[in-house]
């Protein structure tokens, strides 16, 4: 009898297209710019992602927006978190004192440059892809932005949710 072994790959759906956004806009004022620009509704959802890393938790902000028109759902995320932690310096032979650091925790650690990610869910064509996508970069505010292969990333655990 031959035995067939799934693996966890077998139930991950890559039924969604990724977008990539450079900007130094908070993340409220992006999900503004890209509701007036894109005629979307974003909104802060209720679920944030939570990730604890080196005694450190950081938490990557989450909006939403559900396009029922097209059967789309739409994420926008935060790639990088800034906080505070406290790291033990040794002072001494005995004495050790924790001091209060900045760091920086990433989504995506792969993609440190990246500012956001726009997760889009559903089919979703080249050609909407791209026009969203010159939408996007006619903001001011904005760097750059440009879809990015699903494949070459490494850490895709945070696309689930």
């Amino acid at each position: 009898m031959q035995i067939h072994a799934l693996e966890i790959d077998d139930f991950l759906d890559a039924d969604y297209t990724l977008i990539s956004i450079h900007s130094g806009l908070e993340d409220y004022k992006l999900a503004y710019l890209l509701n007036r620009e894109l005629g979307m509704f974003f909104r802060k959802s209720e679920n944030s992602i939570e990730i604890k890393e080196n005694g450190q938790e950081a938490v990557f902000s989450v909006y939403g927006y559900e396009d029922e028109a097209q059967s789309n759902h739409w994420h926008l995320i935060a790639n990088k978190f800034q906080g505070l932690s406290e790291q033990p310096i040794s002072n001494g032979l005995f004495q050790t004192i924790n001091e209060t650091v900045n760091t920086t925790t990433y989504l995506v650690p792969e993609k440190k440059k990246m500012d956001f990610l726009i997760k889009i869910e559903g089919d979703f064509d080249s050609f909407r892809l791209h026009k969203t996508i010159n939408s996007i970069n006619k903001i001011k505010q904005i760097i750059t932005s440009y879809s990015m292969d699903t494949t070459t990333l490494k850490s895709k655990d945070f696309l689930i949710f």
